[in-house]
C-alpha cells in the first residue's frame, strides 16, 4: 500500500533556500546551507534512506578538495566548517582574500542517480548565496548552482 502511495504521489522537491558563507580573518569558513524538504523527503531522512548533510558535505569536499566538517544538521539546514577556504595574500600593506569557485551541479546530478530519485525533484541552486568577508563586505548571488571565485581587499 505504501509503495502504491509513493508511486502515485507527484514528485516532491528538495529546494536549496540560502547558502551563507562567513569568513574569519584566517580564511576559514563557516557555511550555513538552508533547505526545504518535502514530507516524503523528511520521511526518507528519518528512515536514514537519505542524508542531506552528508550529500552537501561530500559535494563541497569533492568540489573544493578540502576537508569539510559538519558541525550541525537538522531537517532544514546543515552547518559546516571549511578550514583555509579563502586564500589570503599580502601586497603593499593590504590584504586580499580570494574564495574558490564551486558548484553543486555534480551533486545534483549524482542525487538523480539514486533509486529514490524519481520520488523527488532536486534544486541545489540556493535562492540566495551570501559570502561575507571579515570586514563586512558581502558578495551576493541569486539562484546560481555555480558560485564564482570572489576576490576582496580587506578594508
Amino acid at each position: 500500500m505504501c509503495l502504491l502511495a509513493f508511486a502515485v504521489m507527484p514528485a516532491q522537491a528538495f529546494t536549496a533556500k540560502a547558502l551563507t558563507i562567513t569568513l574569519d580573518t584566517n580564511g576559514n569558513a563557516r557555511v550555513d546551507f538552508q533547505y526545504d524538504l518535502s514530507f516524503t523527503e523528511q520521511i526518507a531522512v528519518f528512515a536514514n534512506i537519505a542524508n542531506p548533510s552528508e550529500e552537501i558535505r561530500t559535494a563541497l569536499e569533492n568540489n573544493l578538495n578540502r576537508d569539510v566538517t559538519v558541525t550541525k544538521a537538522d531537517s532544514s539546514s546543515v552547518e559546516v566548517t571549511i578550514p583555509s577556504f579563502a586564500a589570503i595574500s599580502q601586497s603593499g600593506g593590504t590584504e586580499t582574500m580570494k574564495t574558490p569557485a564551486f558548484s553543486f551541479a555534480n551533486a545534483q546530478n549524482a542525487i538523480r542517480n539514486y533509486w529514490w530519485a524519481p520520488l523527488i525533484s532536486v534544486d541545489l541552486s540556493p535562492d540566495m548565496t551570501t559570502i561575507t568577508f571579515p570586514d563586512g563586505y558581502q558578495a551576493l548571488y541569486t539562484n546560481q548552482i555555480s558560485i564564482p571565485s570572489v576576490s576582496h581587499t580587506i578594508a
